[in-house]
């Protein structure tokens, strides 16, 4: 077994992309370094602001949930309670909630549930039967997605955050880049550089202190720190599109480590002009009065397929 580059220590982990080989004990600090330097790097969390953290269960969202407790008690100056949301998925979600609840009360962290069938009045097993019956060419995901963006933001706001957190990971940043491109929605890009400056009323501005921090490493990090976590997929995961490209994103990876970050900081540099020249007048949807790019917010528009006629 070969010694850690930093501290001579033996080695539990190679990152192909950089060359280091790290202990136990530096891997962990690199990961929270990390996330600490990311918050700083783009101004994510000042002091005094009360900040939510979307927690599903699963492994990004608990270690990083770990890591801002961590941060906290070391760098006081912030305030955390964490949202999870129970979309309603029979034989899956139960597991989560758990694991978010007992995390939480070991970490002494507020803890709010909000789910689908309070909030809309249908769980999501319900309405993806509902929008087949009725021909909606939607992906599960894709209003999944819908519904949970507006839960958080309405949960965020009810508890007077001034930030969201989510645990996007690099991998999920760089497949959200190729899927956009692929998509042609230009509007979407300038979403996924963190811009905490443009106040939105309405819209809690989200950050994503996990962004430069490879999917497999934070899995690691939630192994050796012994982080309980849900490992079973959602069962609906395997509709969306994002698997095609985490697939295609992977091996490209494999055959050339530090494939991710190159994407990621080709699109920052990108990211500037595009911001600049597809910025969109927010409206606010004549439903809910939400923030939306159109009349009405995609919510409303999945919700009114659920109306009696």
């Amino acid at each position: 077994m070969e010694n850690c580059a930093a501290c001579e220590r033996p080695s539990v982990y190679f990152r192909m992309y950089s060359g280091e080989k790290l202990c136990r004990g530096c891997f962990l600090r690199s990961i929270e370094n990390k996330v600490r330097e990311t918050i700083s790097k783009y101004s994510m969390i000042r002091h005094g602001e009360k900040v939510a953290l979307a927690l599903s269960g699963g492994k990004d969202s608990t270690a990083l949930i770990s890591i801002m407790a961590k941060l906290g008690a070391r760098f006081p100056g912030y305030e955390l309670v964490a949202i999870t949301v129970d979309e309603g998925i029979a034989g899956y979600r139960d597991e989560s909630i758990r694991i978010a609840r007992k995390r939480c009360s070991q970490l002494g962290v507020d803890h709010l549930i909000v789910s689908f069938e309070d909030l809309y009045g249908f769980t999501l097993d319900e309405i993806r039967e509902a929008l087949r019956r009725d021909g909606v060419g939607l992906g599960t995901c894709s209003y999944c997605g819908v519904l949970r963006r507006k839960a958080l933001n309405s949960t965020a706001k009810a508890v007077k955050a001034d930030k969201l957190i989510t645990a996007h990971s690099l991998d999920d940043e760089v497949q959200t880049i190729l899927l956009n491109v692929i998509h042609g929605d230009i509007l979407r890009l300038p979403r996924i550089t963190p811009d905490v400056e443009r106040k939105i009323p309405g819209l809690i501005p989200r950050v994503k202190p996990l962004r430069e921090v490879p999917e497999e490493e934070i899995a690691l990090y939630a192994f050796l720190r012994k982080i309980e976590m849900q490992k079973t997929p959602c069962p609906y995961a395997k509709e969306s599109m994002r698997n095609d490209a985490r697939m295609l994103i992977n091996t490209f990876e494999k055959k050339h480590p530090g494939t991710r970050y190159t994407m990621l900081r080709s699109f920052e540099r990108l990211s500037s002009s595009i911001r600049t020249s597809t910025i969109a007048d927010i409206r606010y949807c004549k439903e809910c009065g939400e923030p939306a790019a159109a009349d009405m917010c995609k919510t409303c528009e999945i919700l009114s397929h659920l109306k009696p006629e």
